[in-house]
């Protein structure tokens, strides 16, 4: 039983750590890299797509992304939609490709990406802290219902906690990373 909630908690605390990696890819840090356009999506024939599914993109140099729409009439639209997205990039098009050039970023946008960053990894803290609670109410549920003993709840609780901090220190660990990343470009 205390095996299975574990498992069960491990499985989600991972899941929220991929999660907050995929987050953490579409923040700019100077560089160019297709997961800045992760969260962009184009009004494709009256649907809402990402911009991967109808272009092919590439980073053929550090500091520019290249977007070749697999249906040339939907340039203008992918431009739209990158002009529309809270990315501060101005792309440029010759009708058949888009270049978005990625600037430097000033200090005061390093400061404020990191800012945003932070308040990123704190989500993903506290949706490790809610996966804790909810597997500790399972222990404490599963021995009201007498299925274990107080010391394997005690055992699980203990369990629950370590397996809580190594996740969270985890989450540090990456925003760190990322935030030395983008303060020093």
């Amino acid at each position: 039983m205390i095996k299975e909630i574990m498992t069960d908690a491990s499985k989600r605390m991972q899941k929220t750590v991929e999660d907050l990696t995929r987050e953490m890819g579409s923040i700019r840090t100077g560089r160019a890299s297709v997961t800045l356009l992760d969260h962009v999506t184009v009004d494709y024939y009256g649907a809402p797509t990402p911009v991967s599914q109808v272009a092919t993109l590439h980073v053929p140099e550090p500091t520019l992304i290249t977007i070749q729409p697999w249906d040339h009439s939907q340039i203008h639209a992918i431009e739209k939609a990158i002009l529309a997205s809270d990315l501060g990039i101005t792309p440029s098009n010759d009708g058949r490709i888009i270049r978005i050039p990625i600037p430097p970023l000033t200090q005061e946008r390093r400061q404020t990406l990191a800012k945003h960053l932070g308040k990123i990894a704190e989500e993903h803290r506290t949706a490790i802290r809610q996966v804790r609670r909810e597997a500790n109410e399972r222990l404490k549920k599963s021995l009201k219902d007498k299925t274990i003993s107080e010391d394997d709840e005690r055992r699980g609780l203990e369990e629950t906690q370590k397996l809580t901090d190594s996740f969270i220190e985890k989450i540090d660990g990456l925003a760190r990373q990322k935030e030395k990343e983008i303060l020093e470009g």
